[in-house]
């Protein structure tokens, strides 16, 4: 009995956010898996990467999918040493950088933080093509020049932007609807 409600809070959850799921396929799995928090986490992991109209978002051939690459918050702070002995107690480890320019790059786990002594207008979302989330060098990512054509073409204002005739490192940065600054910054 308890399986059955389980799945039908399941499939009623799975009805508000618009993917269902088969009920026989939900009672199966929340037998395996042993209740209603494991089944919400792998609904979690299952429709994360889907739209509502059922389109991967994370597969590339998605038309609206763009290699970014690695992915870090760039905090504008006062003072380097202050702000890493504060991210040291949070678990985040120096890995990347040089403190006596300026500017350093902490990890805790796959999380990526840059400290950044006033190069950036305010806190930024950081997007590095051509790089994974450790800094390593990607095979395959999108040029930031392509990335930066795609969002002119759709009608992106961009707040400085990379030199198109150029190759290798460049960066442009907008803004999204909020005013929060993205950086796209490839090093490679």
């Amino acid at each position: 009995m308890a399986r059955s409600n389980i799945a039908g809070d399941v499939l009623g959850i799975s009805k508000e956010i618009k993917w269902s799921y088969h009920l026989q396929y939900t009672e199966v799995l929340c037998a395996k898996v042993g209740g209603l928090p494991t089944i919400i986490r792998h609904f979690a992991r299952q429709t994360e990467r889907y739209s509502p109209n059922g389109k991967n978002l994370s597969h590339p051939n998605n038309e609206n999918f763009m290699k970014l690459g690695a992915f870090s918050i760039s905090l504008n702070v006062k003072d380097i040493a202050t702000s890493k002995a504060f991210y040291g107690k949070l678990g985040f480890e120096p890995f990347g950088g040089d403190e006596a320019q300026g500017w350093l790059m902490l990890r805790n786990g796959g999380t990526v933080l840059g400290l950044f002594g006033g190069f950036l207008p305010g806190n930024t979302l950081t997007f590095n093509p051509g790089w994974d989330q450790n800094a390593q060098a990607l095979d395959s990512f999108d040029d930031v020049r392509d990335i930066q054509k795609r969002l002119k073409a759709e009608g992106v204002t961009l707040i400085s932007e990379a030199d198109e005739t150029t190759q290798g490192p460049a960066s442009f940065m907008i803004t999204d609807p909020d005013g929060n600054h993205i950086l796209v910054d490839q090093h490679r």
